[in-house]
This record gives C-alpha cells, structure tokens and sequence, in this order.
C-alpha cells in the first residue's frame, strides 16, 4: 500500500496532465506571455488545491470527468496567477518559486503582471467549457459563483489588499485572521466546495465543507507562518524569513511558537471531527487534509 506522502505525489502527477490539456497555444503575436503562463504552471507544486476538489467530487459520489476536470484547471490557474503577483516587486519581491526563479525575473515585471491576468482570466474560460445543456447546468453555474467569489475582493484579493496595507504596521490579531482566512483558506474553501457542489451535495453538507476547509486553511496558514522561521530556501523551494524582510505581523508573531503549533493542531482536529461527522468514506481524503497541517514543505 503505498503510503499517504507516495499517493499524493502520484495524484499530483495526474492532474498535472490534466491541468497541461487546457493550456493555450499562443497565436503567433502573444506566444510570450502564454510562455510565462506555462512557465509557472509548470515550475511543479503539490496540485492540493485540484486535488481537494478532486477528491471531495468523488466522495460525494461524482464520476463525470468532463464536469470536474475544467474546475479543477482553472483553481489551479487561479493560485498560480496569485503567487505571480505576490512575487512582484511591488508586492514580496521574492526572486525563488518552487526552487526555480519567478516569473518577473525570467520574463520582466511587465509580462509578468499580464501573464497573472492572463491565468485569471484563461481560468475562467477553461471553466466555462464544462458547461453542457443537461441538469448539470444549474451545478456548474453555483461553482463558477463560488469560482468568481472567492478569490475575489471579498476573498483572496481582499486578504491580499489588508496583507499589503498592513506591512510595517502593527496589526490586532483580528485583521491578520481576517487577512489567513481570505488570502489563504478562501481558495482552499472553493475548491472542496466546487467539489461537493458538482457532485451534487445537499446544501448542509456544502456548508459544512465550507467550515471544514476554513479551518484546514487556517491550519495550513498557521504552519505556512511556521515554517518561514524554522525552514530552509531549500526544503520550502522558496524564500525562508520573507515576512520578516518585508515586515509583516504573522501568528507565529502574536501567538509564538509552541502556541502556533498547538493551534495548527485545534484547527485540523476540529476539521477531522467534522469531516468524520459527514458519515462519508474517504480515507484518502481525510489523510490529505491531515497531512495540509503536517507538512515540512
């Protein structure tokens, strides 16, 4: 039986492929910017977020391919495009990704901006494509909502706006959990929702994944911020002490570090025990989420 760390790898592998079926062929006249799409996309990465979806679709019971897979490509393309831009200049100004250098290093801050916009945008289109004229239709309309919304102004972007506007500041602990829940848990929210949605999940069980992604996002954060201090360049694949470089408040800062950990494991325990309180086998699924808190990398 291989072991959860092996399954991982292998699934990631998988989706891997399916996320390089729904790249775009440049045209002749923007070959450099879906250039430096591809080149992000495929600087490797653990693929969690379409794996979450993935395998929250198959819980509930979802087989139709054609129906997962476009979501599961476009979240993906809609992290990448996000770690794009946090690695602007403007923004954390790291020059490290996945152990190969950013996007505004190898193609210029200019190409690097429009390929993020590219990624958001293509996103959208390669989820769009699921869309079939059958009862799936009202499905796939309430995941592109949560696809729009969440990494929206009232989600990713708006975590990122309070990350920006709180570097050098001393902030309550209140804005920095604002600011985990929706630069961080928020993607990882609309993926297992997406997930439980196009399989059909009832609506109490969708908000009951809602709140089990939350917390996992929280405990994923959390031990994020704990390993920017105990980690190496190498091991993480990029820069170790950013927050410290560009002055940001972190949990590790407010609540140090023993407390931190022992919050990563309040926020995964509750996660497992509402997962659990599904009834659903998913042991794969659930090891998966364990290990999102766990990891050294």
């Amino acid at each position: 039986m291989p072991s959860v760390k092996e399954q991982i790898a292998a699934k990631a592998n998988e989706i891997e492929n399916i996320i390089f079926r729904y790249l775009p062929e440049g045209d002749g006249y923007n070959d450099t910017v879906v250039k430096a799409m591809e080149y992000t996309l495929s600087a490797g990465g653990k693929r969690l977020r379409p794996m979450l979806m993935d395998e929250t679709f198959r819980m509930f019971g979802g087989e139709d391919r054609t129906i997962i897979e476009p979501f599961m490509a476009a979240i993906e393309m809609i992290h990448t495009y996000s770690l794009i831009h946090d690695d602007l200049p403007a923004l954390d100004n790291d020059e490290l990704r996945r152990g190969k250098p950013t996007a505004h290093i190898v193609f210029g801050e200019d190409m690097a901006i429009l390929a993020g916009d590219a990624l958001l945008n293509y996103a959208f289109e390669v989820a769009a494509s699921s869309f079939r004229e059958d009862e799936a239709v009202y499905r796939q309309a309430q995941a592109m909502k949560i696809l729009t919304a969440k990494p929206g102004i009232f989600g990713m972007i708006g975590g990122q706006v309070k990350d920006v506007e709180s570097s050098g500041t001393s902030i309550e602990l209140e804005t920095l959990m604002y600011i985990h829940k929706n630069k961080t848990a928020a993607l990882i929210e609309a993926s297992m929702m997406i997930g439980a949605i196009l399989a059909g999940a009832q609506k109490n069980e969708c908000r009951i994944i809602e709140e089990i992604a939350y917390k996992v996002g929280m405990a994923f954060q959390i031990q994020d911020d704990i390993l920017d201090i105990t980690s190496t360049d190498q091991v993480l694949g990029k820069p170790t002490g950013s927050d410290e470089k560009n002055e940001k408040m972190t949990y590790v800062s407010w609540k140090g570090l023993e407390q931190s950990r022992e919050d990563v494991r309040f926020f995964t325990e509750d996660a497992l025990a509402l997962f659990d309180s599904l009834g659903y086998h998913a042991p794969f699924l659930r090891s998966l989420l364990l290990a999102l808190a766990s990891r050294e990398s």
